[in-house]
């Protein structure tokens, strides 16, 4: 058959006028068409929607109708396509999930009972801006439940999200994923026998898919290297040892290495049940491909080391045997390219050691592990302590990062048990080795003491049970000046309807922000992605949650209501009497004199859950968490 476009004159003329200029479609083997369809109309227009209408006049059977739409010109039915189902000649569609302030291009269609298509002109509308109340109407709060304990078990891993996380480590590789790893601990043991350092990744810091251990079995070295150095100080092997897998930390070197700093402790006795329990051990892997979760073991970096020679019956908690324990490393590049290996726990204090930037090995070759405290140098350098007289330190966790917009090394720290007591603390210093300095000018590297100010803490909101065992924390950054902070929380204990419900580990991720004297503090209401619509003054005049998070041993601390005012007074709560300000520009809301960065967060504790207004701010010794709720 040979192919040819007839169109008579008429026909020309009607789609010429409703086109206004448009290049018209006209389909192959059209001839003399009794029917014409008119260029949409364009109402109702949205940041996300639009209507559109048209008419189909003339005798033709039309077997399909609808609209096509596109944001290039000469649309056709291979682009978005709303296909009407309704009798009649009249069309109206309703469009969603447009792009804001976007052209489109559109166009009527209708294909007849010969398979033909009929085109109308081509029409073109703008969807409107976003705007800030736009943003929030249409976000949606994380669904999951904070109580997973029914999808607990190793067959429903692919369910977690952040079920089953503890002490994290997170990093963003250049895959533009945030990649996070974690100590061998779950509810129910649920990772037993499937590996070691689980992962899961994200890129949103709300949704996380599981990955995997990151280790398939404890690496042979550190059964060799613990028997080495039993051999040495003429002790029997240890045939089969008992491991914990703890606390690693993952950093990206450049775009094609990674590496994983990791503990293995052995909980076996040193010689006989007087003894300390043998040492802990620092090992790395390395990887080009987070995503693989591919990681090749490099072996021994450092391990416990003790200033007490072989005396290891000696003593208790405020005189024991190691000087530093290898556990809990935290791994940082400063901006002058040197490798710092920071790590310990609860003996003595917090070492630091510099590593080789090749090999991420200790730049110096270490002697035994054992000796005086000239003898073990090579081990590390204090840099922060609790106490200077006791080795009952109640802390542990380092992570360290450096802030190029304030100049300072940040030292995070856990403190106190981990059930229920366990909070957050940090301190800083313009050196990688210190001295680190608390908010309340305490030099915790010369002198130790108690660090300040309090980051976490346990809490509780109204209307929830809240959250305990907040701490050993990962701080990362998103490569765009916004920072995080992300640990564990555990239920409280005896939460009715869980069994063991203090063994429920949550993962949580909150945003940090910086004060204007440039220490961070951390939002009270975890991470939703919410829409960072700027916040007016008005949003704040209503009741609040307030809690005062000053550190107290084990409570979990709980909220009294605060009220702000019309009249820039405090009506009820705390600091009832004075008067608030607010800068829009910084979000700091001042309450007597006191700054508190204000930000969007989900209330997690609302039912539903939905967005809503926190602060968090220092005074001195003194930490303060708030929430509107009104």
């Amino acid at each position: 058959m040979i192919k040819k476009i007839k169109c008579i004159s008429l026909f020309i003329s009607l789609l010429a006028v409703a086109a206004c200029g448009s290049d018209v479609t006209v389909p192959e083997e059209i001839v003399n068409p009794d029917s014409t369809i008119s260029v949409p109309s364009v109402t109702d227009v949205t940041y996300e929607s639009a209507t559109f209408s048209s008419t189909i006049t003339g005798t033709s059977t039309v077997i399909k109708k609808g609209f096509c739409y596109g944001t290039s010109p000469s649309v056709t039915i291979s682009n978005t396509l709303l296909e009407l189902n309704n009798a009649g000649l009249s069309m109206n569609a309703y469009a969603r999930n447009l792009t804001p302030a976007t052209q489109y291009y559109l166009k009527s269609y209708m294909m007849l009972s010969n398979g033909t298509v009929v085109y109308s002109g081509e029409t073109t509308f703008t969807t409107t801006a976003k705007s800030s109340s736009d943003e929030l109407s249409s976000y949606t709060p994380p669904t999951y439940s904070d109580n997973y304990t029914s999808i607990a078990g190793w067959a429903q891993r692919d369910q977690w999200n952040l079920a089953n996380v503890h002490d994290p480590s997170v990093m963003l590789a250049d895959d533009g994923y945030f990649y996070m790893y974690q100590t061998d601990a779950s509810y129910g043991n649920a990772h037993d026998g499937h590996g070691h350092f689980h992962g899961r990744r994200s890129r949103d810091l709300v949704n996380w898919q599981y990955l995997g251990a990151s280790m398939p079995q404890i690496p042979a070295w550190v059964k060799e290297q613990l028997n080495a150095y039993r051999n040495a100080c003429g002790l029997p092997e240890i045939s089969n040892p008992s491991y914990g897998c703890w606390a690693p930390v993952v950093r990206k070197v450049n775009s094609s290495l990674y590496r994983m700093y990791y503990s293995i402790v052995v909980t076996d006795n040193i010689s006989g049940s007087n003894s300390w329990t043998e040492r802990a051990f620092i090992g790395l892997a390395e990887t080009s491909d987070p995503a693989s979760n591919q990681w090749e073991d490099k072996g021994f970096v450092i391990c416990s080391s003790s200033d007490k020679n072989l005396d290891w019956n000696n003593g208790g908690w405020e005189t024991a045997y190691f000087k530093w324990n290898a556990i809990d490393p935290t791994y940082i590049i400063t901006p002058e390219q040197q490798h710092w290996l920071i790590y310990g726990s609860w003996h003595s204090g917090i070492a630091a050691v510099e590593l080789d930037a090749t090999s991420g090995k200790t730049k110096v070759e270490l002697p035994n592990p054992w000796g005086s405290l000239a003898d073990i140098a090579p081990y590390g350098k204090l840099i922060v302590s609790r106490s200077m007289t006791s080795r009952w330190q109640g802390s542990e966790g380092p992570e360290i990062v450096y802030n190029p917009e304030t100049g300072y090394y940040y030292l995070f720290m856990a403190y106190d048990g981990l059930d229920v007591p366990y909070n957050t603390r940090v301190c800083r210093s313009r050196n990688i080795d210190g001295p680190y300095m608390g908010i309340d000018g305490t030099n915790l590297t010369a002198n130790g003491g108690e660090m300040y100010p309090v980051v976490t803490h346990p809490y509780k909101f109204n209307n929830n049970n809240g959250w305990v065992g907040i701490a050993h924390c990962a701080v990362f950054d998103d490569g765009n000046g916004n920072w995080y902070y992300s640990s564990q929380g555990r239920l409280p204990v005896d939460v009715p309807g869980i069994n063991v419900s203090n063994a429920v580990m949550m993962g949580h991720v909150r945003s940090i922000r910086w004060t204007s004297d440039g220490w961070p503090v951390v939002m009270p209401e975890r991470y939703g992605a919410v829409p960072p619509v700027s916040i007016s003054v008005d949003e704040l005049l209503g009741v609040w949650e307030c809690i005062d998070l000053s550190y107290s041993y084990g409570v979990q601390k709980t909220s009294e209501t605060l009220t702000l005012g019309a009249d820039y007074k405090v009506t009820s709560g705390l600091w009832k009497g004075a008067t608030w300000s607010y800068s829009s520009d910084k979000q700091l809301l001042i309450i007597n004199g006191i700054e508190l960065c204000v930000q969007r967060e989900v209330d997690w504790e609302s039912s539903p859950r939905q967005h809503t207004l926190v602060f968090a701010g220092y005074q001195a010794k003194k930490t303060f968490w708030g929430k509107k709720t009104k």
